[in-house]
């Protein structure tokens, strides 16, 4: 990539982005279709296949990072991209709900709250593990590693029971959230799939053409990114905390306006807050491939970013319990005070030191 111009640069990172954007178009509509197909279930598809599927230019950074023994990147990409998808919310409540209320308040839900608190417990093994040794490891794993992903697939399970049916009024949905229930976009995008002669097996071609397309553009967008945002001046810190992680977090953005415009406001935060709490689970395999912990290479500004990110879930967590009614600016008091908090962290990033 140094070889190239600038503008060369600049025209591959904006390429990408839209490869990126399109593919999480076509991952987010076969995805559904395949739930919904393979009775994967609303909890198990959302949480783990759509989680993976738009996490996978993440995914990509990452298990590049680790073959190539750079664990700081590694760490940077997967702690760095948390406090963006979380913003990504501010996007959906702002572009995405169609009815005069807020996000947060359509999407009221308990199982909403306990997949933020996943994200927040999640986080904080990930924040336990940086301050382990690095020579504290067995057969390529780390204690940390293992507990991050321990943690998220018991969340799942307890998430899972909790889509079932949990022991409060409404079944754990606040009164007067959307109408239908959660996940009822998967079922349409199937009937419109099934309308227009879509098979299963051209479905899984079609997310495998994609995924393949994600992953590429995820590596040449950090790449071609790095090279030419560094050429204007932006560090390596503020550049994966920022652009990088915006440009990643766009299969998240185009999957949750797809979500709203159907009205499925549940699922579109769960998107979030189920691929936040997955993207620490890639440290596992990060060490498998390093054959190092990856953890204890985390610098001060990840632990920072991990802190913003936690702050930020918090925030809308709390936004699902009290449910605001007013919007300013098209948005819930939630969503603006997550903006405010997100710039005067990014500022607060500039003054900190590897």
């Amino acid at each position: 990539m140094g070889s190239l111009s600038s503008p060369a640069l600049l025209v591959l990172f904006l390429a990408s982005a839209a490869v990126i954007w399109y593919a999480g178009i076509k991952l987010s509509d076969t995805t559904d279709v395949l739930s919904e197909r393979l009775h994967l279930g609303g909890a198990l598809g959302g949480l783990i296949l759509l989680a993976i599927a738009t996490n996978l230019p993440e995914i990509a950074i990452t298990a590049g990072a680790a073959v190539a023994g750079q664990l700081g990147v590694a760490v940077g990409n997967i702690l760095g991209g948390i406090a963006v998808q979380t913003v990504v919310l501010v996007v959906l409540d702002a572009a995405g709900v169609r009815p005069r209320a807020p996000l947060t308040r359509l999407a009221a839900s308990l199982v909403l709250v306990l997949e933020g608190a996943l994200v927040i417990a999640v986080l904080g093994v990930v924040v336990m593990g940086t301050q382990l040794s690095g020579g504290l490891a067995f057969a390529r794993l780390s204690p940390a590693a293992v507990v991050v992903a321990a943690f998220w697939v018991i969340g799942l399970l307890l998430l899972n029971r909790a889509g079932k049916g949990l022991p409060w009024r409404e079944g754990g949905d606040a009164p007067g959230a959307q109408p239908e229930p959660r996940g009822h976009s998967k079922g349409k995008k199937e009937k419109a799939a099934t309308g227009k002669g879509v098979s299963t097996g051209r479905a899984a071609l079609v997310f495998t053409a994609a995924a393949v397309a994600t992953l590429v553009a995820g590596v040449v967008i950090e790449r071609s990114g790095e090279e030419f945002f560094a050429r204007q001046g932006l560090s390596g810190i503020l550049f994966g905390a920022t652009v990088l992680a915006t440009a990643t977090s766009l299969p998240e953005i185009s999957t949750g306006l797809t979500s709203t415009k159907l009205g499925d406001y549940q699922l579109a935060i769960s998107d979030i807050f189920g691929g936040n709490a997955f993207l620490p689970v890639l440290f596992l395999p990060a060490t498998v491939i390093s054959g190092k912990p990856v953890l204890p290479d985390a610098h001060h500004t990840d632990i920072y970013l991990t802190a913003l990110g936690i702050i930020l879930t918090t925030v809308y967590i709390t936004g699902l319990i009290f449910r605001p009614q007013r919007q300013y600016l098209r948005m819930g008091v939630d969503s603006i005070a997550v903006l405010v908090l997100y710039a005067i962290g990014i500022a607060g990033l500039t003054t900190i030191g590897g």
